[in-house]
């Protein structure tokens, strides 16, 4: 039997680079290799794309991007093909592909740039589309149709580059949300420059921090509460992990804490009723289908003292490593990771 040629994409030019290396790592090394040829395909920081054909455990290590062990590659434009283009002496050397899966993190990787390139190109995209990847980045865009499904949102304002330096109105917008609050950037990933602001005295220089990450920026209500996520698998018939729940000590959940846990835990599952568990999975089931999610994604929300829900982020590629929140939260429901990525490569879109 023929093995399927999948291509797995890691790296990119992304703040979140490093925790893709780890990811695409554990993908690569839980597949079937009697049934998938896997196609590691390494984005440079710069951008550029290459084949590695190195030693796995060079990946993790960021040692992969060596001229012996990379070949540069593209994307065919013809759909016919279905595929890349190996460029070696001067010629192409054309390999069609039977999927690809992007394993990649943050902007330029889960934003639907990449997945726009694929599906231009007619390889099929194992992961969320271009427009629900955009949408689910942009998080004004995710809260609105959030709302729309039914699910409470933080309130929010936005702050364009053109409106940055009208302090005063950004200071206005801070005393209607009211203190503390949150500044992130529009379009980031994994808490990446996000700061809390605890009073009016910080809030410029968190909105300027912010800034250095995406051309917009908003200002959001910080819900009381703790968050909580749903891991959901599938196209049309859904598999619904268990919901895990991260107990905080101080802070919030950024980058730091989320890949080093110094001063938080993650349960699986989370320490809720049954009943509040099985809201918590209506309402990712309802976001999932109202932002277009295909394949699999992470959605996160809040749940505060008083019971309610309400949403916060959707990611589109979780970290996918053996000991990430999404594996884990299927692992709690019975699926292995070797599971998780057989269903996702034979599945229909």
């Amino acid at each position: 039997m023929r093995r399927k040629k999948i291509a797995i994409l890691f790296g990119g030019a992304s703040s979140e680079y490093e925790v893709s290396l780890q990811s695409a790592y554990a993908v690569i090394t839980h597949l079937d290799e009697e049934t998938y040829e896997t196609l590691p395909i390494g984005i440079a920081k710069n951008g550029t794309w290459y084949l590695y054909r190195g030693e796995l455990e060079d990946i993790p290590a960021d040692s992969w991007l060596t001229e012996s062990k990379c070949v540069p590659v593209v994307v065919s434009p013809d759909k016919r093909l279905h595929g890349i283009l190996l460029l070696t002496e001067g010629k192409a050397e054309e390999i069609p592909l039977d999927g690809a899966l992007p394993i990649l993190h943050g902007k330029n990787g889960e934003d639907g740039l990449v997945q726009g390139v694929l599906e231009l190109a007619g390889i099929p995209l194992i992961g969320c589309d271009t427009m629900s990847s955009a949408i689910c980045m942009d998080k004004e865009m995710a809260h609105r149709l959030a709302k729309e499904c039914g699910v409470k949102v933080p309130a929010s304002y936005t702050v364009t580059e053109a409106g940055r330096q009208d302090t005063r109105r950004i200071e206005s917008l801070g005393d209607a949300l009211g203190y503390p609050l949150f500044v992130k950037p529009l379009r980031a990933g994994s808490s990446f420059g996000i700061t809390r602001v605890v009073g009016k005295e910080g809030l410029l220089a968190a909105v300027d921090h912010a800034f250095a990450y995406d051309s917009t920026v908003i200002l959001e209500e910080m819900v009381d509460g703790f968050e909580v996520g749903c891991a959901v698998l599938g196209t049309d018939d859904l598999t619904v992990g268990e919901v895990d729940e991260i107990e905080l000590s101080e802070g919030f959940f950024d980058y730091t804490e989320k890949y080093t846990l110094t001063s938080s835990k993650i349960h699986v599952p989370a320490r809720i009723s049954e009943e509040k568990a099985k809201e918590v999975k209506d309402a990712a089931v309802r976001i999932y289908r109202g932002l277009g999610c295909s394949y699999f994604a992470r959605v996160d929300l809040f749940l505060t003292p008083k019971g309610e829900l309400y949403f916060n982020e959707v990611n589109t590629i979780p970290g996918f490593t053996a000991h990430s929140r999404y594996p884990n939260m299927m692992k709690a429901a019975g699926i292995s990771f070797e599971e998780i990525l057989s269903r996702l490569l034979e599945m229909k879109p």
